[in-house]
């Protein structure tokens, strides 16, 4: 077992215990086999070890868990695990026992579980970190709605690549839609569809992921699976008359009364590239205007830097600040939350464009797309869009702001005259009048 511990763990050790770059476990000085493991995310549990099939030096080594600290004292934790290490060396294997049980349990329990335990991104720079609360709450929503009701009365170990298949099949059919009504003012509209089954294909995959690194089952079927797994067609993007058509519809429905924080989210998404709610609930602690800056503290990617191109600082700029609320679009309802009415509004813009199936993120697309076909560095564009994937972000670390401001600059530029209605055919017939009268007085001189 190695050398013995002299550290008791007591409320304050634990409290005092700081995650660090891996995870650590802390033994307990008063009862041999028990102790705390440390996450790197900062979650505490304690655990137990001890040697199966009755102990000796040549048995295997278990690892138990026995409960999160904050949901068992350190008091009730031990008596537990002295429980637990008591029948290990009368020849008991209670990890083995719980494997065995766990590889038994049912899909739905498996969706419970990691709901409680495996919500935590498994891959990128914000690996090992815990989703944030609204992809947890969207990511166990489509589990619930349609693995629970194709798949939740299976065992785990039944599920194998065939039974996916059929899955992914089914939720594409639109086997799992529906619209229920839970509430007064409430409802579940679930769609089916080949997005909804890619989707939750994919977290699908990473439970089963989790339920790998729990022992729970050998494999992962997903992996195996022959379906769809992402979506091959381009993506749509605006082409600057588009955005021209939506810079009209956004001042003919400014000037008809409809809410100008709408319109003005609407227009920043254009200039900037920036996700949904990195403009919605953006905040003035956020902004830099001096420097034309966007410091988003909490984005998909961690952390951001954005540069804000001149036209969309002088829509910041022309914003009035509220006195009650460091939203930059604060609610019309309440003072502690960002104006989410974009919704409402946004069918009425794309329906005055006549832009049909465009959404915000096509905004996003745009700003790249036009970014790359004007001819900017794609480590340029990267910065613009504060993308964040292992490859982009060692282009992304030699990228200066001011560089990056300029490229944005010159994007924006092109974006916000569209949006203005100033980059059209005009331009084009201005310029063929001059070439016409450059032609003229070449000829008169020649004769």
């Amino acid at each position: 077992m190695g050398k013995a511990s002299t550290t008791i763990l007591t409320k304050t050790v634990i409290d005092e215990a700081q995650p660090r770059d891996d995870r650590y476990d802390i033994w307990d000085g008063r009862l041999a086999g028990f102790g705390l493991r440390v996450e790197k995310s900062g979650r505490k549990t304690f655990i137990i070890r001890y040697r199966a099939e009755g102990g000796g030096r040549n048995a295997p080594r278990r690892f138990m868990t026995v409960g999160r600290f904050g949901t068992l004292t350190v008091d009730d934790a031990r008596k537990k695990a002295r429980q637990l290490l008591a029948a290990a060396t009368v020849g008991d294997d209670p990890a083995g026992d719980r494997q065995t049980k766990r590889r038994e349990m049912r899909m739905d329990a498996l969706i419970e579980l990691y709901e409680e335990e495996g919500c935590f991104i498994q891959r990128g720079k914000r690996q090992g970190m815990p989703m944030k609360p609204l992809t947890k709450q969207y990511t166990v929503a489509r589990l619930k709605h349609h693995v629970v009701p194709l798949l939740g009365h299976k065992r785990v170990s039944e599920v194998g690549t065939g039974e996916i298949e059929r899955f992914f099949r089914d939720v594409s059919a639109g086997k799992t839609a529906c619209d229920e009504k839970i509430g007064p003012r409430k409802r579940i509209v679930v769609r089916g569809g080949d997005g909804a089954a890619r989707k939750v294909f994919r977290d699908l995959s990473a439970v089963f992921s989790f339920a790998c690194r729990r022992e729970i089952v050998e494999s992962n079927p997903c992996e195996k699976a022959v379906v769809q797994k992402t979506d091959n067609r381009r993506d749509r993007f605006l082409t600057l008359a588009e955005v021209t058509q939506l810079g009209r519809a956004c001042d003919d429905l400014e000037a008809e009364g409809v809410n100008a924080k709408a319109l003005n989210i609407t227009r920043l998404w254009a200039l900037t590239g920036c996700r949904r709610d990195e403009i919605a609930a953006l905040k003035w602690t956020e902004v830099d205007l001096e420097r034309g800056l966007l410091i988003l503290d909490d984005t998909k990617t961690g952390k951001s830097l954005r540069p804000l191109a001149l036209a969309a600082v002088a829509l910041l700029r022309g914003l009035e600040r509220s006195k009650s609320s460091d939203y930059v679009f604060p609610s019309d309802r309440t003072e502690d939350a960002h104006f989410q009415g974009t919704k409402k509004v946004w069918p009425d813009i794309i329906k005055k464009a006549k832009l049909p199936g465009v959404t915000p993120h096509t905004l996003r697309h745009t700003m790249g797309a036009t970014a790359t076909s004007t001819g900017e560095a794609l480590a340029l564009t990267g910065a613009i869009l504060g993308h964040a994937n292992m490859r982009s972000t060692m282009i992304y670390a030699h990228v200066e702001n001011d560089p990056a401001r300029k490229a944005a600059n010159r994007v924006a530029r092109k974006i916000a005259a569209a949006l203005a209605g100033t980059d059209s055919k005009a331009k084009v017939a201005k310029g063929k009048v001059a070439n016409n009268n450059v032609a003229v007085k070449a000829n008169s001189a020649s004769t």
